[in-house]
Order: structure tokens, then sequence, then C-alpha cells
């Protein structure tokens, strides 16, 4: 491959990798601000669990005033939840679907967030290293000078 071909790929990799290390980061954040609207206005309540999944679970609840909320989101947070279980939620009194499991924040995001970063760079770091060697070897390029 040329010098041109590797230098794209090596910097399509960096990219990549910096673009999935910022969206990790952003999904600490937009956690983090969701967390700070709950507390900024919070309400509680007790909310049945109508689907459980790892990444979505659907619940519906009834706010002091005698609304039911079922919302679209789903509820954050909702590891470990089986259908049929009652939970108490907090929610903010402002937005009634932006609600989370109570006694979880944005801290049970970071360790998968942050192994999302790890794994991206412990894949990146060895790519963009090698396609460096790769790219000061190839034709038309450089020298490269020996210690």
């Amino acid at each position: 491959m040329t010098q041109t071909v590797l230098r794209r790929f090596r910097i399509g990799v960096l990219v990549v990798a910096v673009g999935i290390s910022v969206l990790a980061v952003i999904l600490v954040l937009g956690a983090w601000r969701n967390d700070r609207t709950i507390e900024s206005n919070m309400g509680t309540a007790t909310a049945e669990v109508l689907s459980a999944g790892s990444l979505r679970s659907a619940i519906s609840f009834v706010t002091p005033d005698g609304a039911n909320h079922n919302p679209e989101l789903g509820v954050l947070y909702p590891t470990n939840l089986t259908v049929g279980q009652r939970i108490e939620v907090e929610y903010s009194k402002a937005d009634p679907d932006l609600v989370r499991v109570a006694g979880r924040n944005a801290t049970v995001a970071l360790i998968p967030a942050g192994s999302v970063i790890v794994v991206t760079w412990l894949l990146a770091g060895p790519s963009i290293w090698y396609l460096r060697k790769r790219e000061a070897g190839a034709p038309g390029s450089a020298p490269v000078a020996s210690s």
C-alpha cells in the first residue's frame, strides 16, 4: 500500500476511536444531566415493571395528582428488573416521563462507558502503531532515522 493510503487508514482509525470515546463521555454526561433534572424537582412513586430488558424497561406509575404515566423511553438504569415487579422510582415533577429507579444514578454508567473507551483504545492503539510503522516503510516515504 502506498504511504497516502496507509496515512488515511491510520487517520480513519484515530477518528473512529476518538468518536467512540467522545460518545461514551457524552453518554455519561447525559445521564448526569438527567439525574440533575430529576433531583432539582423530584417526586417519588411506586411503579410496576411492564417489560424488562437490559437496555430498556417499561414501567407504569401514578403521580400524586392521579395521572398515570408510562414513559415512552422507559426507566433509567433498568438492570435487574423483572416483569410484574413493583419498584420505587424517582421522577422529575416537571417532566414525569424522566424517571429512574430509586437509588440509582449516573455512576452505573461509568463502568460500561469506561470499558467501551478502554477496549476501543486497546484495539485502536496497536492498529495506529502498526499503520504508522507500515507508513514509514512504504515506498515514497522518507527513511526512518535509527538511534
